[in-house]
């Protein structure tokens, strides 16, 4: 598996995932949005998730360490409850699907993350207890089985009304609990051969000076110019995958 993958691949992905653990250290997401389209035509449809999924154990656990002293463990709590189970759900689900069928669904959550936000963004200081139980589920279900979905726990932490450091604090100590019932099923499911391992750590590390940095930029950089950005990624890089998984389809 990545037999064809060279040093100049490896050294290109190293440096997206420094950048991508920029803008997740000063949005609250970023890595599983930015890498998907530079990691599919190098390592293959089927491996992005359980990659991405690794990775971004690391670069969550470098996130909550960087911000820990916002972390909101309440409503942490409340959202980890509900999303676990269905987090395991939808990684077993997307153990399920065929190439093509991986990259039409991937851009797909990519391109419906946007207007999620938005959405959601308009109800800040709305979402509570049972709401905000009930959004935690339907993420556990988006973020098992795809990548890029922190964008939408970014929105409902928003929508719960937290802001600044401790979205990014609170997202990262989530994503990471869900990450490690993630990471098991592909595991188990054996989605995860060692050269996967290999890529997910490469990025995992190159994330991690990246975060640091960004936390040294909060509060110097305009946050919404940021997110305008990332919505370009987004908008971009969904629309070139749901198209390769088109026309695989009908190949």
């Amino acid at each position: 598996m990545f037999g064809d993958v060279s040093l100049l691949h490896y050294a290109l992905v190293a440096a997206v995932a420094f950048v991508a653990g920029i803008a997740g250290g000063i949005t609250g997401y970023g890595p599983g949005l930015l890498m998907p389209p530079i990691l599919l035509p190098i390592i293959g449809a089927e491996a992005v998730v359980p990659v991405i999924a690794v990775s971004a154990m690391l670069s969550n656990t470098s996130r909550l360490f960087a911000f820990r002293r916002a972390f909101d463990p309440h409503r942490a709590v409340l959202i980890v409850a509900v999303a676990l189970p269905t987090s395991a759900l939808g990684a077993y689900g997307y153990t399920r699907l065929s190439g093509a069928g991986v990259s039409v669904v991937i851009g797909t959550v990519l391109m419906l993350a946007i207007p999620v936000r938005h959405w959601l963004g308009r109800l800040k200081g709305h979402l509570d207890g049972p709401g905000l139980m009930a959004a935690g589920a339907g993420f556990g279900l988006l973020m098992g089985g795809t990548a890029g979905t922190g964008v939408v726990l970014l929105s409902i932490l928003l929508a719960a009304g937290l802001n600044g450091t401790a979205v990014i604090a609170t997202d990262a100590g989530i994503s990471l609990v869900l990450g490690v019932v993630k990471v098991g099923v592909f595991q188990a499911a054996g989605a995860l051969p060692l050269a996967s391992w290999v890529m997910a750590v490469l990025i995992g590390l190159a994330a991690t000076p990246g975060v640091f940095l960004a936390r040294r930029l909060v509060g110097t950089l305009s946050e919404g110019a940021h997110i305008r950005v990332l919505d370009g990624v987004v908008v971009v890089g969904g629309l070139v995958l749901i198209l390769q998984g088109l026309r695989a389809l009908m190949a």
